[in-house]
């Protein structure tokens, strides 16, 4: 497959500014594999696919407020900081993009808050953007990471072209998240809300938690026309025993077994074992999705609708089959779907 078989023109008014009102009345196109059919729901219809003893694989990655505003020491320049990973804690060393990049060289000072509580000095170049940045601060290391959470802002992706805002703290989050870690929300999850998965469980439906700590590089511009020379950034994930136990046993029994969202789909295609099980598993994955790809574990799924040429678009047209899914996505401009982070979704069975 080749880059340019991604490409089609989304209409800029179709990319998602801000949320649903209410998360679960979202809109949700079902694809049906088997039927070839398209049917065109509300997200809270998704229970009506679903049966006890199903189970649905969610990431539980907590997004942190990764997007930080500094001054340059002398010129005052205002700098754009976005925290990446943790290098170092005891020596809080952090890898960050800076912007603009040309501006900030090693040995530079930025200071951060209106009282410059927060100072940060450049010690490496790592990419044309990237820098590694050592925090000066006086405190515990408790402290300093309230002084980050105090000062970082929500990061939300550049396609959704507005300042912050104080609903988006609670909107681009998962109702679900609970670890720490994620500079960008998995964006399927944000469709579910609290009473939605409370009937789903209500029904029978069991929820396997795992995490996929999302990381700038699932946005990554695709660069090469040749899919298989394009690669992935490495992302943390963490495969828990009991919800390994949990699918593998939904498995075994044919139930449906749904991946919330692309990253869910990229952690169970990490671990897979010879008998085409899931494993448990901690550590980090850069696996590629695009088509052809023989899927092992998940037999449905649920996406939002992708930029062109997006690994993420790559990844839905792998599991609902190429023609499919571009023939759903023209559909969905003729319709009126809602398109990227905080847009409408997909369910492909």
């Amino acid at each position: 497959m080749k880059l340019s078989h991604f490409e089609f023109e989304l209409p800029e008014e179709l990319l998602a500014i801000y949320p649903a009102e209410h998360r679960d009345e979202s809109r949700l196109m079902v694809l049906n594999k088997a039927e070839g059919t398209i049917e065109h729901k509300q997200f809270k219809d998704i229970i009506n696919y679903f049966e006890e003893g199903d189970v649905m694989m969610l990431n539980n990655t907590k997004v942190f407020p990764a997007r930080m505003f500094g001054n340059k020491e002398k010129t005052g320049a205002r700098i754009e900081v976005f925290l990446l990973r943790e290098l170092n804690a005891e020596n809080r060393l952090w890898d960050v993009l800076v912007d603009p990049a040309r501006k900030i060289r090693i040995g530079n000072k930025l200071f951060f808050g209106e009282d410059d509580s927060l100072v940060a000095e450049v010690i490496d170049n790592t990419t044309s953007r990237g820098r590694t940045l050592r925090f000066l601060f006086d405190g515990s290391y408790e402290e300093f990471r309230a002084k980050l959470l105090e000062l970082g802002q929500t990061p939300l992706p550049k396609a959704i072209a507005r300042e912050v805002e104080a609903s988006d703290k609670e909107r681009y989050q998962t109702i679900f998240a609970e670890d720490e870690g994620a500079v960008a929300a998995p964006s399927a999850g944000l469709h579910f809300s609290k009473h939605l998965l409370k009937r789903l469980e209500i029904k029978g439906v069991d929820f396997a938690k795992m995490t996929l700590h999302v990381g700038l590089g699932t946005f990554s511009a695709v660069e090469v026309e040749d899919l298989s020379k394009h690669k992935m950034d490495s992302e943390q994930i963490v495969i828990p025993e009991a919800s390994a136990t949990m699918i593998n046993k939904a498995k075994k029994e044919k139930r449906r077994i749904c991946a919330v969202g692309t990253t869910v789909m990229r952690t169970v295609e990490s671990s897979v074992s010879s008998k085409q099980e899931l494993k448990e598993f901690e550590g980090w994955t850069n696996k590629f999705i695009f088509p052809p790809h023989e899927f092992n574990i998940a037999n449905a799924m649920i996406t939002n609708f992708h930029t062109p040429k997006s690994t993420l678009l790559m990844q839905a047209a792998a599991f609902g089959g190429y023609d499919f899914v571009m023939d759903a996505y023209k559909v969905a401009i003729k319709e009126g779907y809602r398109f990227s982070t905080y847009g409408d979704a997909m369910l492909i069975i």
